[in-house]
């Protein structure tokens, strides 16, 4: 059975992406092949410090990552380890170790500024003339565009990075969301008449700004129901440890223990020391009172 290859970091697997990975499915379906993913783990810029002070957490770690490309139709997630060694290979040598000796592929779709092996000479050009000699075809897909410049993943996290996760999200063709399992906590939002569940992130992974936002939260199955969520390390108590912190509107009952998947839609406010728990608690009530404006029942179904 032949194969459709995609090849590439896919960190975020935002719009720009899932068009590529739409042509390598489209390219598996016209061969009645199987369609493969092939990325890289840790991050290529991290290993050749490439700017490795701008990689930071992964948008979409790897079991995150799995899940949406097989969600999306694909048959395999191959991740390479990283390393100088794989960077210092010929592209020849890269391609029939990595490529055609596993896959022999019909088709590699690739983004039209990609390039691999050593002093990355493995463009698409030389792709090519690779593919030629060993009989597949190389696609490039160009970069999509939206809302002023190219999609990338550097460009969501900035966005992230400044707690603008609603334009983050029309990049990503989603909104931003957090998987953890929810934790006991010190009980202070309980106290206050907004209990929080306390979300410890399954696995390392980007955090947007700190602050408060608009959020989506869905645990077990439930339905999606609408939540406030705080980033942050509480100074209103003199906190120092950043903690994530959902409060589900017109809810209760127990979270501990359970998954909880949070979708952030919307920025609030920033994170702020409050004078009193009085003023803190008026807060708390602007921010449901305006979750319920911004999002209100009908967006996605969720339920009050």
């Amino acid at each position: 059975m032949s194969t459709s290859l995609a090849i590439g970091v896919f960190d975020g697997l935002h719009l720009g992406h899932r068009a590529l990975l739409e042509r390598a499915l489209a390219r598996a379906r016209e061969a009645s092949g199987r369609p493969i993913v092939l990325s890289f783990d840790p991050h290529p810029d991290v290993v050749l410090s490439r700017g490795a002070f701008r990689i930071r957490a992964p948008l979409t770690p790897l079991p995150e990552k799995r899940r949406r490309l097989l969600a999306m139709g694909v048959d395999d997630l191959v991740v390479l380890p990283f390393t100088r060694e794989l960077a210092s290979l010929e592209p020849e040598e890269f391609v029939d170790r990595y490529l055609v000796t596993p896959y022999a592929p019909s088709a590699l779709v690739v983004g039209e500024g990609f390039a691999l092996g050593r002093n990355r000479t493995g463009t698409v050009e030389r792709l090519r003339a690779i593919g030629r000699a060993r009989g597949f075809e190389v696609e490039a897909v160009p970069l999509v565009q939206r809302d002023g410049g190219p999609i990338s993943s550097t460009r969501i996290r900035d966005l992230l990075a400044q707690g603008r996760v609603a334009e983050a999200g029309r990049l990503l063709g989603r909104s931003y969301e957090l998987e953890g399992r929810v934790v006991g906590g010190e009980g202070i939002g309980r106290s206050l008449g907004y209990p929080t569940a306390n979300l410890r992130l399954h696995h390392e992974k980007f955090l947007p700004a700190d602050g408060i936002y608009a959020a989506r939260a869905q645990w077990e199955g439930a339905p999606w129901r609408l939540a406030a969520m705080s980033i942050g390390v509480r100074p209103t108590f003199d906190g120092r440890v950043r903690t994530v912190e959902v409060h589900v509107l017109d809810w209760s009952g127990e979270l501990v223990g359970r998954a909880l998947e949070v979708e952030l839609v919307d920025w609030l406010r920033p994170e702020i020391r409050f004078e009193s728990s009085d003023a803190l608690v008026q807060a708390m009530g602007q921010d449901v009172a305006e979750t319920r404006r911004r999002l209100g029942p009908e967006a996605r179904g969720v339920t009050t």
